[in-house]
């Protein structure tokens, strides 16, 4: 399924573009987001589609988790700044949602349409990232568990696509967000090569199987894909290791009780024997769940996520986006 990367003139003729820097606040409902036209038929997909969310909830509401079970440190301040980021790129003839299955597709599996990707836009042909949002397998919590992440992936020049995914079939939506930006790359505006994996929680354990290759390779039932050149997981208990995983940079809470630390480090220790590069983190007094970590002492792990990437890029062609990864 081709992307339409028809860029409209104008943009949305619909759409107040005056107001377009500010035009949600905590205030605004999920109603007035989901209805706005900049959003088409799938503003619905910001939001879990599993979890009891209604549309008079306010961004201010729906920032807590008492909707993202299991996370913590939940700002509505970026949850207005991630929709308003989303929504500016759209009236500005920016497409911003692309849906990975074909109508027919979707017409013999209609749970295939609540997928799709959500792309932040960095450089015209710079590599990707994926971003995988965790949820227990029970719903995507990507308000703050990838919507936040490839927020800042695109803000140091890269393009980064949060995925919406099926919860009980996690890794064939995975499989085929890579295969489907993999083949539209050029329209896409991407790098088909030296992507990235990223994941928390239950979308940790997705980024490390699809950045295995023997997996990869399984799960698209292709080979002319390349490999993840970095996978990058937060906060979960995935301990399977084989030579056929990718370059892995881990971070973790020292407080988590979901995933323990030193499982983490235990499987990135086997998978640095085996001379798989990898980096790990623990933060003290951290728990589980703290997307970014604005505010935290986790904060700026993702800088130094995107340098490990980009040390495992098997291409220079990204070298000089950054001042910011400079040491």
């Amino acid at each position: 399924m081709k992307p339409n990367t028809e860029i409209p003139a104008g943009g949305n003729s619909t759409t107040d573009n005056t107001s377009a820097k500010g035009r949600f606040t905590a205030n605004s409902t999920i109603a007035e987001v989901i209805s706005d036209p900049a959003f088409s038929d799938f503003g619905y997909l910001l939001f879990p589609v599993d979890r009891n969310v209604t549309r008079s909830m306010t961004l201010a509401d729906i920032s807590s988790s008492n909707v993202y079970v299991w996370y913590s440190h939940i700002q509505p301040e970026k949850t207005v700044e991630i929709i308003n980021r989303l929504y500016n790129d759209a009236v500005d003839g920016n497409q911003i949602f692309y849906r990975m299955y074909s109508d027919d597709e979707i017409a013999a599996d209609p749970t295939k349409a609540d997928t799709g990707l959500f792309l932040f836009r960095g450089e015209v042909e710079k590599p990707f990232a994926i971003t995988n949002a965790g949820g227990g397998f029970m719903y995507v919590g990507a308000m703050q568990d990838s919507f936040p992440h490839s927020l800042e992936i695109s803000n140091a020049g890269f393009n980064a696509f949060a995925l919406i995914y099926r919860p009980d079939d996690p890794y064939t939506d995975l499989a085929k967000a890579i295969e489907f930006i993999h083949d539209n790359a050029s329209e896409l505006g991407v790098k088909p090569d030296d992507y990235s994996l990223w994941g928390g929680s239950a979308g940790a354990r997705m980024a490390a199987v699809l950045g295995n290759k023997a997996y990869l390779q399984q799960l698209t039932g292709r080979t002319d894909i390349p490999q993840a050149s970095a996978v990058i997981m937060q906060y979960t208990g995935y301990n399977q290791a084989s030579q056929y995983d990718a370059p892995t940079y881990v971070c973790v809470g020292s407080n988590d009780g979901i995933a323990s630390w030193r499982t983490m480090q235990n499987r990135l220790q086997r998978l640095s024997a085996m001379g798989i590069p990898t980096e790990f983190h623990v933060y003290e007094g951290l728990g589980h769940g703290f997307g970014v970590g604005i505010g935290t002492v986790a904060d700026g792990w993702v800088n130094d996520a995107l340098k490990f990437w980009q040390k495992n890029m098997k291409t220079d062609e990204s070298a000089g986006i950054p001042p910011v990864y400079a040491d």
